[in-house]
């Protein structure tokens, strides 16, 4: 080796410069270590993302019914004056699962009329029993909101859902609404799971 050559060798090694592009001696610890795991270097990378914040915990309730009951029972829970011999929590869970009918199964074809529609809403089973609950139970809920008239007259495999109101303007929203948004109306729900888990009430 020439002598110039091995001087800087020798100078690199000691001060850890470079001697050109691809050749490094500033890391000289480094190559000389064994080669780092790649999953464990992602990991060690990652290990701060990867866990909630201190003090971090979930909120969310994972579904939907399951949520409208925690929510209930934490409001029993709070009142001291709830009386656990009349709650019936099973009997808001059963109203759940026809709400869940009625909105994911059942079947709602538009008629208009003067004024507004009429909705022939059926199904078949477990559904067609919580059509026959819940529709005419509504109808009788909201029958005047909006100046509407809400009439619910039983079918063969379900219930017919009529709704009107004197006012044109009015005729366009029932419309547009449709079966489900008719049955979104109005503030009634929550306190009627309310009521139902108290005991107090069932369709």
């Amino acid at each position: 080796m020439p002598i110039r050559t091995a001087v800087t060798l020798a100078l690199v090694t000691a001060v850890g410069l470079s001697v050109g592009p691809g050749i490094g001696f500033g890391n000289a610890a480094a190559q000389t270590a064994m080669p780092m795991d790649h999953a464990a270097h992602h990991g060690t990378q990652h290990a701060g993302t990867a866990m909630p914040p201190s003090g971090a915990v979930p909120t969310m309730p994972g579904q939907d019914a399951f949520g409208t009951i925690q929510e209930i029972v934490r409001i029993l829970e709070a009142d001291p004056a709830t009386d656990w011999s009349r709650v019936d929590i099973e009997a808001l869970r059963r109203h759940l699962v026809d709400m869940n009918e009625v909105t994911l199964n059942a079947t709602a074809v538009a008629t208009p009329v003067d004024g507004g529609a009429s909705y022939a809403v059926t199904g078949d089973g477990r559904t067609l029993e919580a059509i026959r609950r819940m529709v005419p139970a509504h109808a009788h809920e909201i029958d005047g909101t909006n100046g509407w008239t809400v009439k619910a007259e039983p079918l063969p495999n379900g219930v017919s859902l009529t709704v009107t109101a004197a006012d044109p303007k009015q005729t366009a929203h029932i419309r547009g609404l449709g079966f489900i948004g008719i049955m979104a109306q109005g503030g009634h729900h929550q306190m009627h799971h309310l009521a139902m888990a108290r005991g107090e009430f069932s369709h």
